[in-house]
């Protein structure tokens, strides 16, 4: 009898072990289809106009290094700002990285997995645009990298690795203005988010000038502000369908003043000073920050409700900021100094406010009927 009772009890026992392995074994799988279908669904949500994200830290991260290096300006205000901790600089480059590298993963997967997607982006005539993002973005973290030097090897094959999609998408953009028909042409596709295709040359350009190839510089220069110019007069007379942007993507009409912005730096870097070339462009760009400052109500509709489309306010104001502060360095007067720190502020406070929006609204950051990708792929 104890014999019996003994293998009964070892039965049950050994049934309920291989109960037990089961249920974890099922409730793995489960975990793992589950982690499947989330990753799947972020993809196909996923486009590239999240590279705005990106585009803010990684101006940000520049903006922080151009603060904190050495300079010749002996004012109280720029003395006080390069003592700002350093390790802030460290933190916000290495988030700035870690932001970047992580939607540039998933973006890759989606090319991989979802690349009749990718393909609408590719030919929609405002989701193209932002695939310069990515790049631009890596620009701006390859020239305020704490650890590479301009002159280096390093720094000489990076900007080869970003400056080659660049100009493989000029060619398609720009090549496609001239040889293709009447649904080609910049007076029907251009919108304000071709500057992104603009930014993306003169964001090249500087890089080339820190490295001291300053042919390459003035070809990327010339090729962006050439493009720049026919741009800006189309969509100044609003020739083009820039009008029939939809609200949610008015955010991007701060690309106006990014433009210039960006040129004003890049040439500063091409000839060594902040000559009177750069100081007509950061005009220009103040200029236009101002116009469209002046008129809140052109942005109201696209504020009711928070989506990633917001954060094309952080990039624009940043470049601003950085322009302003060679401004004050070269003209070294108080009115200077004092647009300096406002403009400064300003960017500090778009980009934390912008940040704090995000953590705030996280479910809505990737929402399953997202206005923005339905635009992209339309």
């Amino acid at each position: 009898m104890e014999c019996s009772q003994s293998n009964i009890e070892l039965v049950i026992i050994e049934k309920n072990i291989t109960n037990h392995n089961n249920q974890k074994s099922t409730s793995l799988m489960f975990t793992k289809r589950s982690l499947i279908r989330s990753i799947t669904c972020i993809l196909k949500k996923l486009h590239a106009g999240y590279f705005r994200i990106s585009l803010s830290f990684g101006g940000q991260a520049l903006l922080w290094k151009t603060l904190i290096d050495p300079t010749n300006d002996t004012s109280k205000s720029r003395h006080v700002l390069s003592m700002l901790p350093s390790s802030v600089f460290i933190v916000l480059w290495s988030m700035s990285l870690f932001i970047l590298a992580l939607l540039s993963l998933l973006y890759l997967l989606r090319c991989l997995f979802f690349f009749k997607m990718v393909k609408e982006e590719f030919l929609h005539h405002v989701g193209v645009n932002y695939l310069f993002a990515p790049w631009i973005s890596w620009f701006l973290l390859l020239q305020s990298a704490p650890f590479i030097a301009p002159k280096t090897i390093t720094y000489l094959i990076l900007w080869w690795v970003f400056t080659v999609p660049v100009v493989v998408l000029d060619v398609k953009i720009y090549g496609q203005w001239f040889t293709k028909g009447k649904r080609s042409f910049l007076t029907t596709v251009a919108n304000p988010t071709s500057h992104l295709s603009v930014i993306g040359n003169l964001i090249g350009a500087q890089a080339a000038a820190e490295m001291g190839w300053k042919e390459s510089a003035v070809c990327l220069f010339s090729l962006g502000m050439v493009h720049y110019l026919v741009l800006f007069v189309t969509l100044y007379q609003r020739l083009s369908g820039g009008d029939r942007l939809p609200a949610l993507l008015r955010p991007v009409f701060f690309l106006f003043f990014a433009a210039p912005g960006v040129a004003s730096l890049a040439w500063e870097s091409i000839v060594g000073d902040f000559d009177t070339l750069s100081k007509m462009l950061f005009f220009l760009s103040l200029f236009l920050f101002m116009s469209l400052v002046c008129r809140p109500a052109l942005f109201k509709r696209s504020m009711r409700r928070f989506n990633v489309a917001w954060w094309a306010y952080s990039f624009p104001v940043t470049v601003l900021a950085m322009a302003s502060t060679n401004y004050a360095q070269q003209v070294k007067g108080t009115v200077s100094h004092i647009l300096m720190l406002i403009l400064l502020a300003l960017s500090v406070l778009v980009s934390f406010s912008l940040t704090l929006f995000t953590l705030l609204n996280s479910k809505m950051l990737l929402p399953d009927n997202d206005p923005i990708a339905s635009i992209l792929i339309v």
